[in-house]
């Protein structure tokens, strides 16, 4: 990777996340100066793994933040030229999912974007959307159907499906256009899939674990198909959105839909002494795979990694980090 990023400063939102790490980890390595946003500055499990960065002595600035104060992003976003918003709360298992998941997508994306929008510096902001903001709308998506950037999900559709944080990706999204617009801010989203591969963070991220679960022990894999995509493609994509002057609207980043069946034959072959589920969770036909449209993607340089070979490294990592023992 060249020195694009010299002498150039930028603010990662979220930073010590699973996307954010690899993001501030490919931006220091080009030269970048990273302003750093974390909750908790002060928690090692936060910030150990982006302190011992290539660079981050130099370049890296943490600053504590937090989505849902209003303006305590000013003062990272202040004299950046990038902004690249990536904090958003991913996890399935929700008490209260307007104060654990939309409150903080929705008003911290606002927020965020707020500072962005009184930032003379800032010429650009990226912010990491996601497929759940694009394919949950109700349309049939089955193997003939190709999804693509001009679809969208219907909050109506995630709500009367309980999809917590679909709906909360959703609704951050279309706040951030319609604020966009009206702010004439130049606004990208790169919208993943599941994201897997190596971890960067100690801890263990909710899409990892959706690996993780085939592997300990389960009895029976899930009836459910998922698009997936590679970290390292992901990360490579936001800094792409930011530095082509062309990029424009949304990315979906997806490298396969597959069916969890089709993972547990991966990671089979990968692993023929690992205990692997053998049989689907209920009776019903598996639910089908779809497509998604990689055209537009193509335009930010991305060559995606195989599904198979995330699959591998995602399990190699977590081996590597203690949370299988095999």
């Amino acid at each position: 990777m060249g020195s694009s990023g010299e002498g150039k400063v930028v603010c990662v939102t979220g930073a010590s996340g699973y996307i954010a790490s690899w993001l501030v980890k490919f931006l220091l390595n080009r030269g970048y100066t990273v302003n750093a946003s974390v909750r908790d500055p002060s928690d090692p499990k936060k910030t150990q793994h982006l302190l011992c960065l290539e660079g981050a002595k130099e370049r890296l600035h943490l600053f504590k933040a937090d989505l849902l104060e209003e303006g305590s992003f000013d003062s990272d976003i202040d004299g950046c030229e990038g902004v690249f918003h990536t904090a958003s709360p991913f996890y399935h298992d929700v008490k209260d999912p307007q104060a654990e998941l939309i409150d903080p997508a929705v008003k911290g994306t606002l927020n965020v974007l707020n500072s962005c929008a009184k930032t003379s510096s800032v010429k650009r902001v990226v912010v990491t959307s996601s497929t759940a903001a694009v394919v949950y709308n109700g349309k049939p998506r089955t193997p003939d159907v190709t999804a693509d950037e001009t679809w969208f999900s219907d909050a109506e559709f995630c709500k009367a499906s309980k999809l917590w944080y679909n709906l909360s990706k959703t609704l951050a999204e279309e706040a951030a256009w319609k604020f966009a617009k009206e702010k004439g801010l130049d606004m990208v989203t790169i919208n993943p899939a599941m994201v897997i591969g190596p971890l960067l963070q100690p801890t263990l991220n909710t899409s990892a674990a959706a690996i993780l679960s085939l592997i300990n022990g389960a009895e029976t894999f899930p009836n459910l198909s998922y698009g997936w995509v590679y970290v390292k493609d992901v990360a490579n994509a936001h800094i792409q959105a930011f530095e082509i002057p062309s990029a424009n609207g949304r990315y979906c980043l997806v490298e396969r839909v597959t069916h969890h069946s089709e993972i547990v034959n991966i990671l089979r072959e990968l692993y023929p002494n690992l205990q692997l589920p053998e049989r689907c969770e209920d009776e019903n036909p598996y639910v089908p795979t779809y497509k998604v449209s990689k055209e537009k993607t193509m335009s930010l340089g991305i060559d995606y990694i195989p599904f198979e070979v995330s699959v591998k490294e995602t399990v190699e990592s977590l081996k590597e980090k203690g949370f299988i023992h095999f």
